[in-house]
């Protein structure tokens, strides 16, 4: 007596599945429908409190996203840091520039690699504990 093998059963789990699918999905949208919108249609509208955010960097600040996010990271922390020695409750951000996140490198630098001259993990976790601190502060 012949058994059905493995692979037959899991070709036939595979076309149950697809002649499942509903039609709708497998239509592809009209050209018509998608005219004039660009990508940035799909953009989620920020809060207002993300107002004062630091944005993403600039892709010619930098040419890996490793460092870039590191001098975001880097910004963030001088915007809080001079947020808490001022005790300014107001955003910041128009008073700082990105070259100021590169000047500021060798202060958090922990590498002498130029690929990895900090710990971008570590940075985020210093900035969102400072901001943290900037909240709490304006709070009370």
């Amino acid at each position: 007596m012949l058994s059905p093998s493995r692979f037959t059963l899991m070709e036939a789990g595979l076309l149950s599945l697809s002649l499942a699918l509903p039609l709708g999905l497998l239509v592809l949208p009209d050209a018509a429908s998608s005219q004039d919108r660009p990508f940035t249609s799909m953009e989620i509208a920020r809060d207002e409190e993300d107002g004062c955010r630091v944005p993403k960097p600039p892709v010619d600040l930098a040419e890996t996203a490793y460092l870039r996010n590191g001098y975001r990271a880097i910004l963030r922390i001088l915007i809080a840091e001079e947020a808490l020695a001022s005790e300014a409750c107001t955003c910041l951000l128009d008073q700082f520039t990105w070259d100021q996140a590169l000047t500021a490198l060798p202060r958090f630098q922990t590498s002498d690699n130029p690929r990895l001259p900090f710990n971008v993990p570590e940075l985020y976790a210093k900035a969102d504990a400072l901001e943290a601190q900037v909240k709490e502060a304006c709070v009370e």
